[in-house]
């Protein structure tokens, strides 16, 4: 059984690494980067601080710990524990793997840090803000960030889809650990 779900993966894999052109070469490097979407942070960040007033401060150390959370489960309970070759590392599938700028990162990949940091954020602030087109915009966010992974040839899709697993479940555990902290606050904060 295992050995067909990793068939699956890899020929999913290679199709979607598969679709690649200069063009989005240079669009899913900057997806997967953090430096993209500092303009977006500073937006959310600012809404949080003008929405929550008092509870801003509370909710963006939240918010770092869904990141530390995702960050570190990601990779010393899985990355570590299965210790999976990503794509670019697996010696037969080297040379056939579509990298950008000849990168692949760190030796193993599942599940991946990007899907499960950004799937952690993205449940926490749907939650949180319960606004439809925001949830509808910050998923969307964190699907093009995961398929980003793919495409630079740095996971699997079952990489992402575990990273995105672990995500939602990290962001929904540490929402309910933040509703539960609000009600302990001093009245004149809450």
């Amino acid at each position: 059984m295992l050995e067909f779900l990793n068939q699956i993966d890899t020929q999913l894999f290679l199709f979607l690494n598969g679709l690649n052109s200069s063009f989005w070469d240079k669009i899913m490097w900057w997806f997967s980067g953090t430096t993209f979407w500092l303009p977006m942070y500073a937006v959310i960040v600012g809404y949080i601080i003008y929405k929550f007033r008092w509870k801003a401060i509370v909710t963006l150390i939240f918010i770092a710990l869904v990141v530390f959370l995702a960050d570190q489960l990601s990779v010393h309970a899985f990355k570590e524990v299965f210790q999976r070759l990503r794509p670019c590392h697996n010696p037969d599938l080297q040379a056939i793997v579509h990298k950008v700028n000849n990168k692949c990162g760190g030796q193993y990949g599942f599940v991946s840090s990007h899907a499960a940091n950004t799937f952690a954020v993205a449940f926490f602030l749907h939650l949180l803000i319960k606004s439809q087109r925001f949830s509808i915009f910050i998923f969307i966010w964190a699907v093009v960030v995961s398929y980003s992974r793919i495409y630079l040839g740095v996971h699997y899709p079952f990489d992402v889809l575990g990273g995105a697993a672990l995500g939602a479940v990290i962001g929904y555990g540490v929402f309910k650990g933040y509703r539960f902290t609000l009600t302990k606050l001093p009245k004149q904060f809450q």
